[in-house]
């Protein structure tokens, strides 16, 4: 797992392909930071603990499929 300089334990979905195209998280307090795994040094788009587990619960359950939206 790549640690930022903060000391920060970031990391992939197990599913990633490797293609560049992924997004990393990491826990910092009661927040999910996200960041573009192609640009580590870029943003950091905090979510609330609550907010990214609904959204992986969504996404698990098909709810954002592209023939759902």
């Amino acid at each position: 797992m790549p640690q930022g300089e903060n000391g920060l334990q970031w990391r992939k979905a197990k599913r990633s392909v490797g293609n560049g195209a992924c997004v990393e998280v990491t826990r910092a307090d009661r927040h999910v930071l996200v960041r573009d795994s192609r640009n580590p040094d870029g943003p950091v788009v905090p979510y609330a603990g609550i907010t990214w587990r609904a959204f992986v619960a969504g996404a698990k359950s098909g709810r954002f499929d592209l023939d759902r939206v």
